[in-house]
């Protein structure tokens, strides 16, 4: 995974815009709701919600940490694109715009969803 990765795959959900927030900061956005937040300067490191039970393992690993100012909504920060492999990126990643979404409203994630 990197970077052009990373964006194509976020781009490629439905309703998914992207945003610079705090100057060097590519955040991706459903319903203008972020799901994931990557530096756009080296070292990349990415940042997205993961589930109440996944959050202590996945802090467990090497490379990922607890999300500066967000580990309490159970966001991780993956320090290093060799963190997680490809299936792993996919799979993490798409189930946070899955639990950001979720959380929508029900009118929203209609709209959301007719976009497919």
């Amino acid at each position: 995974m990197n970077i052009e990765a990373l964006r194509e795959l976020c781009l490629g959900l439905p309703g998914v815009t992207e945003d610079i927030k705090w100057g060097a900061d590519l955040c991706f956005l459903v319903g203008e709701k972020m799901f994931c937040v990557t530096s756009i300067d080296a070292p990349h490191s990415v940042s997205f919600k993961v589930t109440d039970e996944q959050f202590d393992e996945m802090v467990g690993r090497p490379t990922i940490v607890p999300a500066p100012y967000m580990a309490r909504n159970k966001w991780v920060n993956v320090q290093e694109w060799s963190g997680l492999n490809d299936t792993e990126w996919e799979t993490y990643v798409k189930q946070s715009y899955g639990l950001v979404k979720s959380k929508l409203t029900k009118k929203l994630q209609k709209e959301i969803d007719a976009i497919v």
